[in-house]
């Protein structure tokens, strides 16, 4: 089946426009005719349905994964078979995929980075729970809402892709530089995969690149088993570095134990609470060496090509710390340049010490003292007490009998300029909170001493109890008031006004349409027709909760007239109901 727009499949979903095109598929824009909403369906190429096995295992997989109910996780509401193609119905997100946004901005702030890769930790960490494992995990499988929020999709479909052969135009399925080194040697994904690709996402957020590249796919999947990545820039706060040091390690081992530490860890450094991080993901202890390369993986005792920088990297810092011989002088050069610079330009001094340089020296002191000279001259003639100012004027000079006034003039006003006159202040970032559990971010606020304002609001964006926003964000002092809005539950359902003089069907159609329940509580004679509704309760214009029962009562037809008058009887006639004489 060739998907087109204006095509229906199960008899519900027309697509209507074609939001984008994959290696698995199309994406498309479609109507849910029975309930009205609009949604995302994701159509798949032949070749993954031909197999009646895969098939089976798809079903399974989207069975598995409608069940996971997480704000991080775009729904799956359906699954169909139509033409030859299997489909998958899923939530519309109003978003962008996180690759457009990296495209457009290349790097992003390292609080920013830390709240997409906390929060699709946090996703993960469900579907984990699940026995389930993305296996994609990619920027364009990742999409940010309006608000900061991200939404993880497409989860469970690369679990199954790779199981199914390649097809004649040998389509590689997965995406090489997101690939953890255990799925690229062909060993069994797990969630510790999931956290390596997270962990690529964000080398990519923080440095504008990604960590391993090459001429084509295979020449990246060997670079992923085998070597190194770069150093992240040293203007990233280093606990940042440790943490997605740890993400890529070679070893799933020395990788968080999990996603749910994962995203502790990074709530942790957010809140600058970098021992909680080590306790959570105790990987970042084999980067904590600030002056080492932090993005240096353990290496794995299995692979040769590994063993050869070992020796360097764990070499270097000792030797240059020693600095012992000519050997510990190039040995360091990597490391600081003042270990390069140190010694031999001692030597060039010692020999450049002659009587010119000597003579120089001299004359710039008495050009100096001629010009405090000059200057103090008519000061000193006129009034008694200024020599007294006269050292603040000459602080600079090196003459030692001046060092002496300056000292305390100098050294007064440094504590008073550290010292800090205003309490310092906190960084409030609304995707650090949002989709969150109000309970636990208010805690969360109240431990930062903040005061929390809970500001409920229905809404069908996220389940009960869900932070929607924080206000305001930004820097705040210590005692400010945040205002937290969450959901205190769904949308209410306003009755609509025509339900009353409309038929039984229309009005079981209608409540249906807006997620309500009709029940008919009896029947009344009526001028109506029957069949016509004549009343319900809750009265029309009244909000109720989505699933509410909406109870009517119906028309029977008119009733009979008793009273009629008896035909009239004419001359010879017999009444109606008596025998003939």
């Amino acid at each position: 089946m060739r998907p087109t727009s204006g095509i229906t499949l199960g008899g519900r979903f027309q697509l209507t426009d074609r939001i984008a095109i994959g290696g698995m598929g199309e994406v498309w824009k479609a109507r849910d005719q029975v309930l009205g909403r609009i949604v995302a369906i994701k159509i798949l190429k032949e070749e993954y349905t031909g197999d009646p096995g895969f098939l089976n295992r798809f079903r399974a997989e989207a069975r598995h994964t409608a069940l996971l109910n997480h704000e991080g996780i775009a729904n799956v509401f359906d699954y169909g078979e139509e033409g030859g193609s299997a489909y998958l119905v899923m939530e519309l997100v109003p978003g962008q995929p996180l690759s457009t946004i990296i495209e457009r901005e290349q790097i992003l702030s390292p609080d920013r980075a830390l709240s997409i890769i906390g929060q699709t930790a946090t996703a993960l960490s469900v579907a984990h729970r699940q026995g389930l494992v993305h296996r994609d995990v990619k920027p364009g499988n990742l999409l940010i809402m309006p608000d900061g929020r991200v939404k993880i999709t497409d989860f469970g479909i690369a679990r199954l892709a790779d199981q199914v052969p390649l097809t004649a135009t040998g389509q590689v399925m997965g995406t090489a530089q997101y690939l953890a080194p255990e799925q690229a040697t062909g060993q069994t994904a797990t969630g510790s995969s999931d956290i390596y690709a997270l962990g690529v996402i964000g080398y990519e957020l923080l440095a504008g690149r990604r960590p391993f590249s090459g001429e084509s796919q295979i020449a990246i999947a060997l670079a992923q088993v085998n070597d190194a990545p770069p150093d992240l820039p040293e203007t990233i706060p280093h606990p940042i570095r440790a943490l997605i040091a740890s993400m890529l390690a070679k070893d799933p081992a020395d990788r968080p134990p999990n996603a749910e530490a994962l995203a502790e860890a990074v709530a942790a450094i957010r809140r600058n609470d970098i021992r909680a991080a080590e306790a959570a993901v105790p990987g970042m202890l084999l980067f904590a060496d600030p002056t080492g390369p932090l993005t240096t993986p353990v290496p794995a005792p299995t692979s040769a090509t590994r063993a050869v920088p070992a020796p360097s990297t764990s070499a270097l810092p000792t030797v240059a710390g020693a600095g012992v011989g000519a050997g510990a002088v190039a040995a360091s050069r990597e490391w600081s340049e003042e270990d390069i610079d140190e010694d031999p330009p001692r030597e060039e001094e010692s020999r450049g010490r002659s009587p010119w340089l000597i003579a120089l020296i001299v004359l710039l002191i008495l050009a100096a003292l001629a010009l405090a000279a000059f200057l103090l001259g008519p000061l000193l003639a006129g009034d008694d007490d200024e020599p007294s100012a006269a050292p603040s004027t000459t602080s600079a000079s090196p003459s030692p009998s001046e060092s002496e006034s300056p000292t305390p003039e100098e050294t007064t006003p440094e504590p008073t300029t550290a010292a800090p006159t205003t309490p310092e202040g906190i960084e409030i970032d609304a995707a650090q909170f949002a989709g969150r559990p109000v309970d636990q971010v208010t805690a969360e606020l109240s431990a930062l001493g903040l005061a929390v304002n809970r500001v409920p609001v229905r809404s069908n964006e996220a389940e009960t109890g869900i932070v929607l926003d924080v206000n305001p964000v930004g820097t705040v002092q210590p005692g400010s008031t945040i205002d937290v809005t969450f959901v205190e539950g769904p949308e209410l359902v306003t009755l609509p006004s025509d339900l009353e003089g409309s038929t039984e069907e229309e009005l079981q159609q209608t409540l249906q349409e807006l997620g309500l329940t009709g029940s008919r509580t009896g029947t009344e004679p009526s001028d109506e027709e029957a069949g016509t509704v004549l009343s319900v309760d809750p009265a029309e214009g009244t909000e109720v909760e989505p699933g509410s029962t909406v109870e009517y009562v119906v028309s029977s037809g008119p009733e009979p007239d008793e009273t009629e008058a008896p035909p009239a009887v004419g001359p010879g006639q017999t009444p109606p109901g008596q025998d003939q004489p």
